[in-house]
């Protein structure tokens, strides 16, 4: 099975409605609007002067916001539609930033830059069959003592829309259009695998990667799900049998240094 040339396939389609989407707002990135959100600018913190890895970028709109508060930043993705307009969005922009096309398996293998921080966020996970072959790519990716920071949709509402929290021995294989609000109804064949936060977190740990902190969030910055509710100030929000249910989590880690899982509220 082909995974890889399925997704790509899938996300070069995507990527043609999601320029045109208001959900990524691209007039509105071009006129400066930052599309980064606050838990990902707090946990990762200033960049400016670093070298910044951005693994599964799509088409760069985060990946460019790191450059514009200073980052030298390199985008990776599978998609060669994503590259394209993420290469114009520089141009466009007259950013300095470099944007290659591949999948990151290969990407670690041939990948002899190190950087200051590698950073991958919302909806990448799933889409990588091997989290110990991720985790190298980002060890390998990292000067000594470098920072990696990962914000990811929480599998709790996965397991509660029907889908497995544990890994698999076969992906999920279905056909579905995309979350942006103009899909239209044009569906493609994707492949996706879930990994539980255990599995995330010994992958990294098994790689080098010492976890500084582990934070969970009631809350979406984005409304991609059905039955999300918006709430002042935060975002949107779910709940099951009247309780908030968490949504997203972040995992900062550091290469070669000791660290504690510490969880939120500690």
């Amino acid at each position: 099975m082909e995974y890889l040339e399925i997704n790509k396939d899938a996300w070069n389609k995507r990527t043609r409605v999601h320029v045109d989407s208001k959900f990524y707002d691209v007039e509105g990135f071009l006129n400066g609007k930052c599309s980064l959100n606050p838990i990902e600018l707090e946990q990762v913190g200033c960049v400016s002067g670093k070298e910044l890895l951005h693994l599964q970028c799509h088409f760069g709109q985060d990946t460019l916001s790191w450059a514009r508060r200073g980052a030298k930043v390199t985008g990776v993705d599978l998609s060669s539609q994503a590259i394209t307009q993420a290469q114009k969005l520089s141009e466009e922009l007259n950013l300095n930033a470099e944007f290659i096309c591949d999948d990151i398996y290969h990407f670690g293998e041939v990948n002899e830059k190190k950087f200051d921080i590698v950073f991958t966020s919302y909806g990448v996970l799933c889409w990588l069959p091997d989290l110990d072959l991720w985790a190298q790519t980002i060890a390998k990716s990292l000067k000594q003592g470098g920072q990696f920071n990962l914000v990811e949709f929480h599998a709790f509402h996965d397991v509660l829309s029907g889908y497995s929290y544990f890994k698999k021995e076969t992906p999920d294989i279905e056909s579905e259009g995309t979350y942006t609000e103009n899909c239209s109804g044009e569906e493609s064949t994707v492949i996706t695998w879930p990994h539980s936060l255990s599995e995330i977190i010994n992958a990294l740990i098994g790689a080098g990667i010492s976890i500084e902190s582990l934070q969970e969030y009631p809350y979406s910055p984005y409304n991609c799900f059905e039955g999300l509710q918006h709430v002042d100030g935060k975002g949107y929000v779910a709940q099951h049998k009247g309780q908030q249910i968490p949504l997203v989590y972040s995992i900062t880690g550091r290469k070669g240094k000791k660290g504690l899982v510490k969880k939120e509220g500690s």
